[in-house]
């Protein structure tokens, strides 16, 4: 119980890009399939057996249910049949100390931008059990407003990682897209959505090859109004909370522009700037374990009666 992860293996989950988004029963099914072989290579990775785990860890919320049960009944079956303790993790808190994982790590208190597919979170760490939700999305995420501005500009899904490299070519200010005025720190991305669907369809009436002609540019300005929506909303809390270790974390903050972005924020504003390393950004069982390194030394134990939860509060 070092603190260091020894494997991170990732079962990746193709099936869902022929139909635009992922389909809850499928991801469900793949998660049986994958788990048993998952766990075995990351044993073999880390060089150890079930027997000299010191515990089993497992996400309990929030998240898709189907996938959520297979996850948890079998952890649950090896806590018992190993009786090693058990350890449940909220996946966004994960999310939170995936900061932890480097040998760089920021101190506490530190903010975390928390940005994934379903979440958009303004999160300040006081300890690694101490963890206080400052703003959240009231519609969609960050990373939904990538996905669905790249259906609309007809990129397959998964779009995001498309709009980031189409944008590298592109000029950021060629289009001016609606940045949504959202009281205190809460975030909002569905009027993004609206003003990106409306924009496009005036201008495919006038030129049919419109978004075919401009998709850089297009690409360019939807991330560059998304970041910074963003980073505006972290600027302000970091002024409230009065701290200078800043995070991002989770899958959008793989995005090149706004790892960038954030630096540079961070050299103007004085901030000791820490992104976790990509493979830890988007959900993966390294920060399932980095948390659960914590709750196991602060001897945070769940029972066989825990059930997971799509939707846990915070």
């Amino acid at each position: 119980m070092d603190g260091k992860i020894s494997s991170n293996i990732i079962a990746g989950q193709t099936v869902h890009e022929k139909y635009g988004g992922i389909v809850p029963e499928l991801a469900s099914r793949a998660h049986i399939q994958n788990i048993i072989p998952v766990v075995d290579a990351a044993l073999k990775t880390a060089n150890c057996t079930l027997q000299t785990l010191d515990a089993i860890a497992f996400t309990q919320s929030p998240g898709l249910i189907g996938s959520l049960l297979v996850g948890a009944q079998f952890a649950k079956s090896l806590s018992l049949s190993l009786h090693k303790p058990l350890i449940a993790v909220h996946h966004m808190q994960a999310h939170v100390l995936a900061n932890l994982i480097a040998d760089e790590k920021p101190s506490f208190p530190f903010l975390c931008l928390t940005i994934s597919g379903g979440h958009t979170q303004i999160v300040l760490a006081k300890s690694p059990y101490d963890l206080q939700l400052l703003g959240e999305t009231i519609d969609d995420a960050a990373g939904e407003a990538f996905d669905k501005s790249a259906k609309l500009l007809g990129l397959p899904y998964p779009g995001g990682p498309l709009i980031d490299k189409y944008a590298v070519q592109g000029n950021p200010h060629k289009f001016k897209f609606a940045e949504p005025q959202i009281h205190g720190l809460d975030f909002s991305f569905s009027g993004l959505k609206t003003s990106v669907l409306y924009f496009l369809q005036d201008a495919m009436k006038k030129d049919s090859s419109f978004i075919q002609n401009h998709l850089d540019d297009l690409c360019a300005s939807i991330q560059y109004t998304i970041i910074n929506i963003l980073l505006k909303k972290l600027k302000k809390a970091v002024r409230q909370a009065k701290v200078k270790d800043i995070c991002i974390a989770g899958g959008v903050s793989a995005n090149s522009a706004l790892r960038k972005a954030f630096k540079d924020l961070g050299e103007t504003e004085g901030w000791q700037t820490f992104i976790p390393a990509f493979e830890y950004c988007t959900d993966n069982a390294a920060m399932i374990a980095i948390t659960a390194h914590y709750k196991y030394l602060a001897g945070e134990f769940a029972d066989l009666s825990i059930s997971p939860s799509a939707r846990a509060e915070w």
